[in-house]
């Protein structure tokens, strides 16, 4: 069977999109609530997943929205989900998918992705998790064989993996009948992805950068971006807030990046990207900067599971 290419399974994607996930998982009215907020602002593309409960609460708001006419349909908003590792079985995915729409109250998501490229027993679904969950190898074939026959039933228009390695996309890429359309991951100025992003580049595949502030403040982040020196050198020149800064330098790069807040007058600010741009010294001192991974996974290493270091996780990406 020929392959698909990404630029036909994907519809436009909006460049900005809202995350959902709040550390400890769990959703609230709260959470309708801002998901609501955000589509009165403006925001046409949200993140979810199903480890993160946020699911019904995006769907809510989305039934709200049309509702009360911000919206005219569900077709307005780009919505993406994660399969999370205890469903990466040959035959689990299809029902998790399913699974995954009735908590969005939804016929499909825009994008299905695989969450981390482990596989967990079946019917674990706790975070934090107990490493004795992790499975001693990843069915990368069956689990995506499973992720192409969301995309044949209509349940995913595109489909593609998160926190996948450059080696790890690369053999992806090898087995594929439909080709992942989106590799969604941890990018910011000091966790750049270099040599992802040129391989993203090279086959046609969306690069999708989660944490794109660092995620300050989280178990899966680092304030190495927002205490930045450098970056609030160059905010306070160009009269924007750190966040701006960083926000601007991933979409110069030609990414998709997701924002996190809850906070009006920030929504407001993350959105307020377009009408400038960094200068050639700018960037130049931002790719001069650090690097250090906020997220490491050190969860997923294991001794009976597939990747026994950070190496193995990452591959040479570290």
């Amino acid at each position: 069977m020929a392959t698909i290419p990404a630029s036909e399974l994907i519809p436009t994607m909006p460049r900005i999109g809202m995350g959902t996930a709040a550390f400890p998982f769990t959703s609230s009215e709260d959470t309708t609530a801002a998901m609501l907020r955000a589509i009165e602002l403006g925001y046409r593309h949200f993140d979810t997943a199903r480890i993160y409960a946020t699911e019904a609460s995006l769907g809510e708001a989305v039934a709200e929205a049309v509702r009360r006419g911000l919206i005219t349909s569900r077709a307005d908003v780009f919505i993406t989900s994660k399969l999370w590792c205890s469903d990466l079985h040959a035959d689990r995915v299809v029902p998790a998918a399913r699974e995954t729409l009735r908590n969005l109250g939804m016929d499909y998501v825009d994008l299905l992705l695989v969450h981390w490229p482990v596989g967990f027993t079946p019917g674990n679904y706790d975070y934090p998790f107990s490493k004795e969950v992790i499975m001693p190898s990843f069915d990368m074939e069956g689990a995506w064989r499973g992720m192409e026959e969301c995309h044949r039933l209509g349940l995913a228009r595109a489909i593609g993996v998160s926190n996948f390695s450059a080696k790890k996309l690369e053999q992806l890429l090898s087995l594929a009948v439909v080709r992942p359309a989106v590799n969604q991951v941890e990018v910011n100025p000091m966790w750049q992805q270099r040599t992802l992003r040129e391989v993203c580049r090279r086959e046609g595949v969306q690069l999708c950068g989660y944490s794109p502030l660092g995620a300050k403040g989280t178990p899966w982040g680092s304030a190495a971006v927002m205490d930045s020196g450098v970056l609030h050198e160059i905010a306070g020149a160009k009269g924007k807030t750190v966040a701006q800064i960083c926000l601007r330098w991933l979409y110069e790069q030609g990414d998709v990046l997701l924002v996190k807040t809850y906070n009006e007058k920030r929504m407001k600010e993350n959105l307020d990207i377009f009408n400038w741009e960094l200068t050639g010294e700018e960037r130049e001192r931002i790719s001069q900067l650090p690097q250090q991974r906020g997220l490491p996974g050190l969860e997923f290493v294991s001794d009976h599971g597939p990747y026994k270091s950070l190496e193995d996780l990452w591959d040479c990406d570290v």
